[in-house]
Order: structure tokens, then sequence, then C-alpha cells
């Protein structure tokens, strides 16, 4: 049975149920705690912590999940994967323990023709939590499965909580006997390889506190309503049905293995290390494909920075196996023509997954050979040290920066008989992770626990937005915090966090920051707020300090937002739609959003292209916006389902989350977008739109940042006064101005390289005198000494072979000049044939001169350059050098 309808039958089974069929949310989570989704219940985590009312109270779902976290045991082992689909089917104080364990046996056991996997019952095995005497009544009883076949495990195995105080429960688990080739029997308290687990059925019935780990948590009480969480692994049940050895060898990954084989010509099954390889290959192009699909894009930092590294792996990998060129193509197109089936949109996307696919392969293939000159360098300096380890910050920078596999850097490493400090690489990517982690959930929190906002929304509801149709209004403060904890009132200059029962406040979402303003007391106190965000779905936490006054939980208020704020939040907002619209027509659909940022009267926008945007589009899309604007088109929003907006063709942003009631802001008939910002009336209200220009802020996704309104006319002001005053020093006309400068860079490009050769040639000139003046040292002649500062290198490389060549016959001769260029000393050694007979080799001398400049350098025997930091330990270095010469000689 083929994955794509194993899907098929897990949701027909509970929709014919009475279950609402939820499609997969993005992988992107709409959670700041989480970087991606990486359980299938994530989408429904609200729900179950009482944020949000469920949308009924049965549910049922196939959801992509990403995790991340044994990314290094990937290919390792066959259980090890990136991506996968959980279906899981819900209940929000429904049924409870008997319906979620006779649906999971029906649907498991029940005949293929009636729409069932048909698996056999005799192989199924039942384990239950501990003391969970009526979960394990019910399968022997209910259900019928022998005493024998279920076994009680302990909380680390069979008790379920997400890890921080709210709701849990106790667990049972579904495995399937894989027969005595997979090991022991015993049941899966004794072989989870022979008995592995496909269904977990967790049971939402209490409520735990503070804790550490996964069974130090104490037990509150009951919840108020129980409900049932279930997840069965897609891949895991398709491995049992198709009759393989293990998930890499199901109809979705199989085939992308078999597609590097006849890229690379090496079998699967051949050999250990590229079994690995294949493997690595195939999961990581699949996770790298349903990532973009869901638009994340290549980068450095967060979601992104998983795509570079999983794609930058099975890149690698490809090589390891042979490949040469270009694979990413191929690979890309296998994955979407199986992953298709399951998900229609990586079709209809393929042409811009595809971009962003090959735009990071080229990033990478390039970053390789440039990070291979930048690790050879610290090979090299590292030796010249006499050190063993290369840096753990070395390589962390070659990672950082250069997209450099920390894998590649050992292997290269090892090549020349250094290892790497693996525990600094990994301590310093961990503090980029958590620092990257705790930033994003300090600016969404403030520091706060989340468990006061739910507090406040539980007492409170959400917060009604009025924002669209005014812009101040009275409300009521129903929740109040001071440094992140609850309080029943603040007094003047405390720092506070107010939610109001109604806001005309926008919260900062959608690329739209946050308004600012005052909210004023009948008491006559006031708070001045300066941010807005939603911590959790619905509550508007309005920030900000307390100005005059004392403010209470209660009080009446009058909440007013920054206008003139607002309204050039609201033309560049505007402004940012047109551009996106402009920016599709000239470029195509790839130019999808995948970020931007609406300020005070200016904005950026980033979006998919694979390479630089030519300055002439930019210019026609530019014109092309502007005369939107003078066409005067109406700015409208309108509610609908999200399947009218499709219909309708309204643009939704890559990662953004959406309920079935969306809102849909169009501009006349030039754009229209999901959005839930705010917005002007007409486009004639933006007066003007300037685009500053466009630039690569990752592998495949450009910036364009632009200014609207006054801020655009304010710019271009100052842009004429600078041209006035070029006019007024070059005596020509505006349009004469490019070809004036041009012409005057060009006579001082030639200057200054007349000055070059004039220098180069003096330099030169001493050749003779430098060769005369030789020392003796037991006969060798040694040229030591400085040269003017800011002799280049390849001046003083050339000074040093003409001196060389000035020594005359057979006799041996070391030429070592220093000089300081741009405030750091440098030095070129070279020895003739007779001295390295002697064994005086330029790189050793180099390395002997550098470690005493504090620095490092290397070449060959016969001629080698090197450099330091401390310009003034060059004469100690000169005397280092004639003590090696001395000793060697």
């Amino acid at each position: 049975m083929e994955s794509a309808e194993i899907r098929r039958r897990w949701l027909s089974f509970f929709e014919e149920r009475g279950h609402t069929v939820v499609p997969s949310a993005s992988l992107i989570a709409d959670d700041p705690t989480l970087l991606l989704v990486n359980a299938g219940m994530v989408p429904f985590k609200p729900y179950f912590l009482g944020e949000t009312k469920p949308p009924a109270p049965r549910a049922t779902s196939v959801q992509k999940c990403v995790r991340t976290p044994d990314i290094e045991e990937v290919g390792k082992t066959t259980r090890h994967g990136t991506f996968f689909q959980m279906c899981g089917n819900f209940s929000f104080g429904d049924y409870f323990k008997e319906g979620a364990i006779e649906y999971a046996w029906e649907l498991l056991t029940g005949s293929v023709a009636d729409g069932g996997y048909g698996l056999d019952p005799e192989k199924l095995w039942i384990t239950v939590y501990l003391d969970d005497d009526e979960a394990e009544q019910i399968w022997r009883e209910k259900i019928g499965v022998p005493a024998e076949r279920i076994q009680r495990l302990g909380k680390k195995d069979n008790f379920w909580s997400m890890g921080v105080p709210g709701p849990c429960g106790p667990c049972s688990e579904i495995n399937y006997d894989r027969g005595p080739e997979f090991g022991v029997e015993g049941g899966p308290a004794v072989n989870d390889e022979r008995y592995v687990e496909i269904w977990n059925l967790v049971f939402m019935q209490y409520e735990r506190g503070a804790g550490d780990g996964k069974e130090d948590f104490p037990i509150l009480g009951d919840l108020p309503s129980k409900n049932i969480d279930t997840g069965l692994g897609l891949e895991r049940l398709a491995m049992i049905l198709q009759g393989v050895q293990n998930m890499y060898e199901t109809d979705t990954l199989r085939v992308v293995m078999d597609k590097a084989t006849e890229l690379t010509g090496v079998q699967y099954g051949a050999a250990k290390d590229t079994d690995v390889s294949m493997r690595v290959v195939a999961d990581h192009i699949r996770t790298s494909v349903m990532l973009i699909g869901d638009g994340v894009t290549p980068g450095n930092e967060g979601r992104g920075y998983v795509l570079r590294r999983i794609m930058r792996r099975a890149i690698r990998n490809m090589r390891l196996m042979g490949a040469t060129g270009p694979v990413v193509q191929d690979l890309v197109d296998v994955v979407i023509n199986t992953m298709g089936q399951q998900y229609p949109e990586l079709v209809t996307d393929r042409k811009r997954i595809e971009t962003v696919a090959l735009a990071e392969e080229a990033a990478f293939l390039k970053a390789v050979r440039g990070g291979t000159n930048i690790l050879d360098t610290a090979i090299t300096e590292t030796k010249a040290t006499g050190g063993t380890v290369l840096s753990g910050d070395k390589a962390f920078l070659l990672h950082d920066t250069w997209g450099f596999p920390i894998d590649l850097t050992l292997e290269m490493a090892a090549e020349q008989g250094l290892s790497v400090d693996e525990s600094g690489f990994r301590r310093l990517m961990q503090e980029q992770k958590d620092k990257a982690k705790a930033d994003a959930k300090a600016k969404k929190t403030g520091h706060a626990d989340v468990s006061s906002y739910r507090e406040i929304a539980d007492n409170a509801g959400a917060t009604e937005f009025t924002g669209y149709a005014t812009t101040q209004g009275e409300s009521t403060i129903v929740g109040l915090l001071v440094n992140g904890v609850s309080a029943p009132a603040a007094s003047e200059g405390d720092d506070v966090e107010v939610v109001l029962d109604r806001t005309p406040f926008y919260a900062e979402g959608g690329g739209q920051l946050a308004d600012q303003g005052r909210i004023k007391l009948d008491s006559g106190a006031v708070i001045v707020v300066r941010d807005v965000q939603q911590p959790v779905p619905g509550v508007s936490v309005h920030k900000g300090s307390v100005q005059v006054g004392e403010v209470t939980v209660g009080a009446s208020a009058y909440a007013a937002i920054d206008v003139h704020r607002r309204r050039a939040i609201a033309r560049a907002h505007s402004a940012t739609h047109l551009t996106h619209q402009a920016l599709r027509d000239a470029l195509g659909p790839t130019a999808a959003q995948a970020g931007s940022e609406n300020s005070p009267g200016r904005f950026r926008f980033d979006f998919g292209s694979p390479n630089a945007v030519p300055g002439t589009v930019l210019t026609d899309v530019e014109q092309k916006i502007n005369d939107v604007l003078s066409r005067e088109l109406d700015v409208t929003a309108e509610i609908m389902s999200i399947d009218e907006a499709k219909k309708q063709g309204a643009i939704a942003e890559f990662g953004e989350k959406y309920g079935e009631r969306v809102r849909v802001v169009t501009i006349g008939d030039f754009s229209k977008e999901l959005c839930g910002g705010t917005h002007v009336g007409n486009t004639a209200q933006l007066g003007l739109v300037k685009l500053l220009g466009e630039s690569s802020i990752g592998s495949g996704v450009r910036r364009v940042e632009a200014l609207v309104g006054a801020d655009a006319y304010n710019f271009l002001a100052k842009e004429h006064t600078v041209v006035a005053q070029l006019q007024e020093l070059v005596k020509g006309r505006p349009e004469e101005l490019p070809e004036k400068i041009a012409s005057m860079l060009g006579k001082l490009k030639d200057a200054e390289k007349e000055i070059e050769k004039f220098r180069a040639e003096k330099v030169l000139q001493a050749a003779a005198g430098l060769a005369e003046n030789a020392q003796d040292i037991r006969g060798v002649a040694l040229v030591v000494g400085t040269v003017p500062d800011g002799t280049g290198a390849d001046d003083l490389r050339k000074l040093v072979l003409d001196v060389r060549g000035r020594i005359q016959g057979d006799r041996p001769a070391v030429v070592a000049l220093f000089t300081t260029a741009n405030d750091r000393p440098l030095t070129v050694i070279a020895t003739n044939e007779a001295a390295r007979e002697r064994g005086l080799k330029a790189g050793d001398l180099v390395r002997t001169a550098a470690k005493t400049l504090g620095g490092g350098g290397g070449g060959k025997p016969d001629v080698a350059q090197g450099g330091g930091q401390n310009p003034g330990a060059i004469p100690e270095a000169i005397s280092a050098v004639e003590r090696l010469v001395v000793e060697t000689a």
C-alpha cells in the first residue's frame, strides 16, 4: 500500500466517524518556542491549553513534521530521519479511552477491502501506563487482546506531557511484531526493534505542575474535560504494509535513493559508508523540498539555518559518492513527483522550489571552493605554531560564514594530521542557537511566563481589535503585569504590560510594526505604550510605562494610538502589497514574499529570486508602482472563507497561519492578498514610492528597501541637492554627470598606476645595494633587513627574488626582507638551491619569523611569505631568522 493511500484511508476513516478533517499546518511553527512543527499535535496545542476554542469536538489530520536534534545520526541508523508525517485523531471533551482504542483497533485490523489497513491482530502488542487499569481492561475485555500481549510500562515510556505545566496523561501504544529475524521475543518491553511502535494513544486527563524531565513533576488533579491526542507514524506503517526492512526502503524515500544511484553509479547495499550517504541524501532532500514548499529559505539563523544545513549535508554526501556536478535538480524533481501525490501544492509550486534549491546548491559549491582556501590557511597557521588541534572558533567561522559542514572540516583537517576542537565548536553553535531562540521568545513575551497571559485570556477572553474602524476608544483594563508578574496595580514609573478588553492598537504581526500611543484612565493616570504583541493567540499585550498616577485592574480607560505613526505605517504596508505584485509581474510567481517589515514611512520586502534584479527591471517596477498611485485605486478589505479567497486569486504569505475565515485586502484591479494589517483607503494617499535598491539576504532571497510618502520626497530632495552640488563642481548638466565623473575617475586611476609604477621602480633600485652588502654566515650569503613602509606584498616578493638572483655563482643565499603595510608586519623570504642543500628552507624561516611577529605564514622551500599583528617585533624577527641561519648552516 503506497504512502498516499495510507494517508487517504486515515482521513477517510475518521471523517466518516464525525471528525473534521484539518489540512496539515505549515512546517513553520506558529509558536515562539518552536522553529518548526515537530509533532502532529502542535497545531492543536492552543485547544488543549484552553487558549482557543476548538472548531469541532472531533478532528483528524496528517501533519507534516520536522525534527533535527539527532541530525548527525541520520543515515547512520535506519531509524533516524528529519521529516515524517504524523497521522492524528483528536477529541476535545468528546470520546475518551474506549472510543480511541476502538477506533485504532478497527482501522488497523479492518480488512483492506473495507477501508482498513489489514494488519494481523495476532502481531499487535499493547503497552499501557503502570496504573492505568481502565485502559488495560478495555484492551483485554472490549477488544479481546490476550493479557500476555499487554505490557505495563513506567512514566518515561507511557506518560505524556508537553514538558511544561498543563495537560498530561497516560499513554497506550500499539506495537507491531516484525518477527524473529528482528530479535528476541518478549514484547516491546524487551525489544523495541522487533516490536516497533506504530500508534500512540494519549489520554489527557490530568494537569501537571512544574518539574524537570519526563518523570519528575507532580500531578495536580483532573482536567475539567478529558481529551484524546493520538499519533500514528505514517512512515512506520508504510514500512510494515510495504514489507520492507526500514523507512528508507518505503516508496517515498526509495525513489530518491534510486535517483542518487543513477547519478553516482553507487548501489544501495553495496557498502556501509555509501549506504549512510544514500540515506542522508534521501532524507535530507525530501525534508528540504517540504521546507522550501512551506516558504523556508536557506539562511544562517533559525529555520533557514536548518534548511541550509540539511541541504548542504545532502549535497556533500552526493559528492562523497562521486558526484562532480550539480545534482539537486534531479533529486528535487523526484521528491516533488512522489510527495506531490499527497501535497499537490508541491507540484503547483515546483518552479519556486527548484529555484531556491538550485540557488543554494550553487552557493554551497562556491562556498566549498572559497572555504577550502580559508581552511587551508587555518591549517597552515595551526601547524606553524606547533599546534595539532584546529580551534573551535575557526571551525565555527568556517561553518557560520562559509556554510562549511563540520564533517568536511573534520575530514580535511584529519588529512593534514590535525584534529578539531569539536567541543569548542559545539559550544559556540549552541550559544548562537540559544541566543536566537531567547531573542525570539523575549520579543514576543517580554520575559513573562506565558501562563500569565493564558490566565488573563481564560478570565477575560480575547481582545477585541477596533483599529480597522477607529484610532481611539473606551476600554477596560482586564490584565496587568509588572516585571512579568501579574499585579493588581502599578505606580508611576513602573514598566507594565496591559491587556484591554478592546483596543485600537495594532499588535505587531504580518510584517507590520505595532502601534504606539497612550492609554488614559478616568483617574488621570497615563500609560505610554511603546509596543504591542500577542504572546498567546487573541490577547493583545500593550507594553509601556506608567507616566502619571496609579493603574489598577478593572479601571476604565481611553486608548488612543499615535495617528501620524499609524498612517505612515499604513502607507508603507499598502506600498508593500503594490511592490509584491509589481515584482511578480516583472519576475514571475517565483518572486513570492519571503518576509517584510512595514514601519513609518519606509518598508523592506523580501522575495524569492535566484539572481540579482537588474537595475532596469527595478526602475520599471518603481514606475509601475507610482503609475498605480496616480490611478487613485480604492483599497478595500473583506472577510471570506479561505477557499473563496483562493478562488479569487488572493496571494497568501508563506509561513503565515490562516484560519477558515480570512481577511482579503484588494487594491483596485491590481493586487489582492490575504492580510490582517492596516492600509490606506486609496492609493493616492501614498503620494510617492521610491525604491532605494535591492540586495541579497540569503541564498535565493533578495530584499528591496523603499521609502513612502514624505520620506520618499525628502530623499529625492536631498538627492537633488547633491546633484546640484556635483553640477557646480564638474560644470555639467545632470545628464552629463555620469560621463564626466567616469572620466575623472579614469584619469585618477591612471595617475595612481603611474605613482605605483614609480614607487615599485624605486624599491627595485635597492636590489643591487642589498646584494652587495650581504652578510657571510658560515659561507651563506644572508641578506636581511627592512624596506620602506607601505611596500606591497607583490613588490616585496619581486625585490626579494631580484636580490636572490644577483648573488653570484654557487654561493648559498638567503634573502629575508620585512616591511609594514596597513599597520601589519609582512615578510618574504627566498633561498637558492645551494642554500636548500644546506637545509635552509624558506618555509621554515618564514614560520620562525611570523611566529615572532604574532602571526603565521607558509609557502614553498624556495620562497615563502608570512605576516603578523605586531610591527614592533620586526627587529626581533630579523634576529630570529639570523639565529636559525647560523644554527642550520
